[in-house]
């Protein structure tokens, strides 16, 4: 269960970086904004899971 959990994550971080990129391609700062927070959501989310697991340990 925490493998795919983590697997979502990264999938969130590909398509965050794709939004980004395609928003600077289409000139959208919006798309632009809405990717760059999904990635940093993703990254949040995988380092609070990663403490989580070290701590039950």
């Amino acid at each position: 269960m925490n493998k795919i959990k983590i697997l979502f994550y990264v999938i969130g971080i590909l398509f965050g970086v794709f939004i980004f990129i395609y928003g600077g391609y289409d000139d959208s700062p919006g798309a632009q904004l809405l990717g760059g927070l999904i990635v940093i959501a993703s990254i949040v989310g995988i380092i609070k899971r990663k403490k989580k697991t070290q701590n039950q340990t």
